[in-house]
């Protein structure tokens, strides 16, 4: 019993903290949503949803690296193994500033053309170019946000992870305000309050990796093949996940432009954003709970690790009937918050959308849950499996068909099948696997 009620404080202490700053993190870009819509509008907002998914990519790098060697560390600090654990927090470091070069060069050389990739036309590229370029030159301080946020949580200070993350993220929203509004400084301020908040973050963090005696340090080390392959084996999925939400936007993006024009992008704006902060709570009780699976994993704890994967499902179930449950019932003032200008296709669109594209959410929790899990157990199979699956096998084919079969009502279900999908197979990998979340079998 004490065991039990202890392996639950664990995940109610890690869980609790990890959501709470992973629904702080995703606030970086609802803020921006509000902000805009307000300040310039629905085409304002549609350059913003245009330019969301190199977020998406950059964060995504961010957490393959910062999930992948924080799990890695993790196993290796349950082990005792602790020079080990040092050169993996090393290796990672190497990997984000190989990282960020590329993003920082894509920033100085290709904000234009990847506007125009990515859907803008003549009324919003000037914005969509500017968010773009502000964003990718700030995309090493996100990168190293990530990577620090993974590795302090998993060196048993979830506290300080969430603190730096949700005092970053609430200077964003204070930021977009000022700079939007009384300094005027438009679709840059927003970006730029954005870009600020992971510098925040870092700072907040300091006195925890500056310290000697911590438990990750940099070593005198060359770049290992064999680690970084561990790194961005057991991270892929993270990156996967996020991926999939940028790669979905640009597919909506382009489907939709095609079905109802700038308008129709405002309202998948809308639900898209507002589909980001769900989904960063599913990813931050995955998150949260996979430094506690690491370490009974490495200890060979099987009991633990069932336990842990028990109580994230059963509260990612009851977050899930919770969500759709409100967002149907109050579809219309919600989407109302984003119509600054009381467009009246643009509420009609979006309140349709809220009230289709989210009962896909205990699917989508199901599957960011059980990817993470088998991240943490160094299943790196089907947690890509998992991941490819939603972000890119099923999704794109079953937008394009739907749409063409039923327009925008096919565009909004495209992802709950996809899930479902998903879903089923992750429940298939869970049998063949069921020797590491379960006992007595």
């Amino acid at each position: 019993m004490n065991h039990t009620s202890g392996a639950f404080r664990d995940f109610a202490k890690y869980s609790s903290l990890s959501v709470l700053a992973m629904i702080a993190m995703s606030c970086y870009i609802l803020a921006d949503t509000f902000f805009v819509s307000q300040g310039l509008g629905t085409n304002g907002l549609a350059a913003l949803n245009l330019a969301i998914p190199a977020y998406n990519f950059i964060h995504g790098t961010g957490l393959m690296l910062g999930m992948g060697g924080a799990t890695r560390f993790s196993i290796l600090r349950s082990q005792q193994a602790g020079r080990e654990a040092d050169r993996m927090f090393t290796v990672t470091l190497y990997l984000a500033a190989v990282f960020s070069l590329i993003f920082v060069a894509a920033g100085l050389l290709f904000s234009g053309r990847l506007a125009l990739l990515l859907g803008a036309d003549t009324a919003v590229y000037d914005m969509t170019r500017t968010y773009l370029h502000v964003l990718l030159l700030f995309s090493p301080a996100f990168i190293l946000n990530d990577v620090l946020v993974c590795f302090v949580r998993n060196d048993g200070n979830p506290q300080l992870s969430m603190a730096a993350t949700i005092v970053g993220s609430l200077s964003n929203v204070v930021l977009d305000y000022l700079f939007i509004f009384p300094c005027g400084m438009g679709i840059f301020g927003a970006v730029f309050a954005t870009g600020l908040a992971p510098v925040i973050g870092i700072l907040i963090m300091s006195p925890h990796w500056l310290k000697k005696d911590k438990g990750f340090h940099l070593l005198r080390t060359r770049p290992d093949g064999r680690l970084c392959g561990i790194t961005l084996s057991l991270g892929f999925p993270s990156l996967l996940a996020q991926m999939s939400s940028g790669i979905v936007m640009i597919v909506f993006n382009a489907i939709i432009l095609g079905l109802l024009g700038n308008t129709g992008v405002a309202a998948y704006g809308v639900v898209a954003n507002l589909s980001l902060v769900v989904t960063s709570i599913y990813t931050g009780l995955a998150q949260g709970v996979q430094p506690l699976i690491s370490q009974a994993y490495g200890r060979k704890q099987t009991d633990t690790v069932r336990k842990q994967l028990k109580y994230s499902l059963l509260s990612m179930a009851v977050f899930s009937a919770a969500v759709y449950l409100i967002l149907f019932f109050f579809a219309s003032p919600v989407a109302a918050v984003f119509n600054s200008e009381k467009n009246p296709e643009l509420q009609r669109i979006a309140v349709e959308g809220l009230k289709l594209y989210f009962t896909s959410v205990l699917f989508t929790g199901f599957n960011i849950v059980l990817s993470t899990y088998f991240t943490s157990v160094e299943k790196a199979l089907p947690a890509q499996v998992i991941s490819l699956l939603r972000g890119l096998i099923l999704i794109i084919p079953a937008a394009f068909l739907m749409a063409s079969l039923w327009h925008m009502t096919g565009v909004w279900l495209a992802l709950p099948v996809t899930e479902l999908l998903t879903a089923a197979a992750g429940l298939l990998f869970l049998r063949r696997y069921r020797n590491l979340y379960s006992s007595g079998h």
